[in-house]
């Protein structure tokens, strides 16, 4: 099961862009704090939906998805990022979109134990 709830602040401003695919992707950084440090964390939301959530640098988010290991070839060497992969976004003021993305994920940990 690969399941994640993740609550931050931006730490980056979201850049979006195509791929060549074109797959539309949105990228950005969570601001985390852990056992009184700071953490970031990329995060990759692949098509947003057209009226995307208008978030920028300093936005507390809350958001669900998976975390994915990427391998890619930069300067002749095999490099990897562990990032998370948003399925959905929301802002913890937006009390509805927080409900639905937990409920979301708490279907998935029971769909996994079932």
């Amino acid at each position: 099961m690969n399941v994640v709830v993740l609550q931050g602040t931006l730490s980056s401003e979201p850049i979006e862009r195509t791929l060549p695919s074109g797959l539309n992707i949105m990228n950005w950084d969570v601001a985390t704090i852990i056992d009184g440090r700071k953490l970031t964390v990329p995060v990759q939301w692949n098509n947003p939906p057209k009226k995307a959530l208008a978030i920028v640098e300093g936005d507390a988010v809350v958001l669900f998805g998976t975390v994915r290991r990427r391998f890619y070839q930069a300067g002749g060497a095999t490099l990897s990022r562990t990032e998370v992969v948003a399925q959905q976004v929301a802002k913890p003021t937006q009390r509805v979109g927080v409900a639905k993305l937990l409920a979301e994920a708490h279907g998935q940990i029971d769909a996994a134990a079932a």
